[in-house]
């Protein structure tokens, strides 16, 4: 038996539960044929960088498991015939990986909350100094028309 990582993408308008359910199914085929499944992540919602089918944006499933060659042909079999899955790949690896991978990593170490680090802070403008061509709320306003107050002057 050899070890494989296959990577598929489910259509946008599937809910991510159909999607589990997909690679619950995907998952017990392995486990059905004496194969070993040895890390699965769910990476989520995702863009795509292009459109397949009309699909802009995709679920994405990761799987890692040890496994016969046949059993990995019928399950790519099973993956063409199912028009929820537009892409898929598999690989044969050299080994099963049993930490995360790098995709789930990034989403880790960024946590939640948008705050990426490598950005300045946020300039709030309301603490500049004024400008002279705002008025400013200690200094009277003259709202009168400009030729009024230069007539005002005039006299």
């Amino acid at each position: 038996m050899a070890n494989y990582e296959t990577v598929f993408i489910a259509r946008q308008d599937v809910s991510s539960a159909q999607v589990e359910a997909l690679a619950d199914g995907y998952a017990e085929h392995i486990k059905n044929h004496n194969g070993t499944l040895s890390r699965r992540e769910y990476w989520g919602l995702r863009n795509l960088a292009y459109r397949i089918r009309k699909n802009r944006k995709g679920h994405y499933v990761l799987f890692n498991y040890d496994a016969a060659p046949d059993v990995v042909a019928e399950m790519e079999r099973q993956m063409r015939l199912s028009e929820d899955v537009l892409r898929y790949m598999t690989v044969r690896t050299e080994d099963l990986p049993e930490e995360p991978s790098v995709v789930m990593q990034r989403r880790e170490e960024r946590g939640r909350g948008g705050d990426r680090g490598d950005r300045r802070p946020r300039r709030d403008f309301r603490d500049d100094k004024p400008r002279d061509d705002r008025p400013r709320d200690d200094r009277p306003r003259d709202d009168r028309p400009r030729e009024a107050r230069t007539e005002k002057g005039a006299e």
